[in-house]
């Protein structure tokens, strides 16, 4: 066999090795969660995007609450009904989120998690405004949206 198709063949295995170990390095990428919907029981029914299509209202930013926890904990479970209850009132001035960190552990470290469950308070441009710990009632988060000069309106 030729000298120059040698060389070309152990170069062709150098990339081929080399690919092969950049793409076991890579981490999947995270599914994309359109909605997670708290029903009364307290658990979590998610519905994943195939192609997200964002309306005029969607695109207006929003202040944000994010509560983080588990739908088998407790006090999430307390949680979960006053999040259902706030998503609807507030509908169009306040967008609510539910991630069960339980299932989705990854998303923990993101936010910084210690203990579920964690309520976090976003502004309209996504910096945060302010974090709680365990349960936190209706009237208490509402309170602390005052607080924290956000007026909200009450849709429904």
């Amino acid at each position: 066999m030729d000298k120059t198709v040698k060389i070309a063949i152990i170069a062709l295995l150098l990339v081929a090795v080399g690919g092969v170990m950049i793409l076991k390095q890579k981490k999947p990428l995270p599914q994309i969660v359109q909605n997670v919907n708290l029903n009364i029981s307290g658990t979590a029914e998610i519905e994943k995007a195939e192609a997200p299509s964002v309306t005029i209202e969607q695109a207006k930013a929003l202040p944000r609450l994010v509560d983080l926890g588990a739908d088998k904990c407790i006090p999430c479970k307390m949680m979960a009904p006053l999040l259902v209850e706030l998503r609807s009132e507030y509908e169009g001035t306040l967008k609510v989120e539910f991630i069960d960190v339980w299932k989705n552990p990854d998303e923990a470290p993101k936010y910084g998690i210690k203990l579920i469950p964690t309520q976090i308070f976003f502004d309209a441009s996504g910096k945060e405004l302010f974090r709680h710990e365990g349960f936190y009632s209706k009237e208490d988060i509402l309170a602390k949206w005052t607080e924290l000069g956000v007026e909200l309106t009450k849709t429904k």
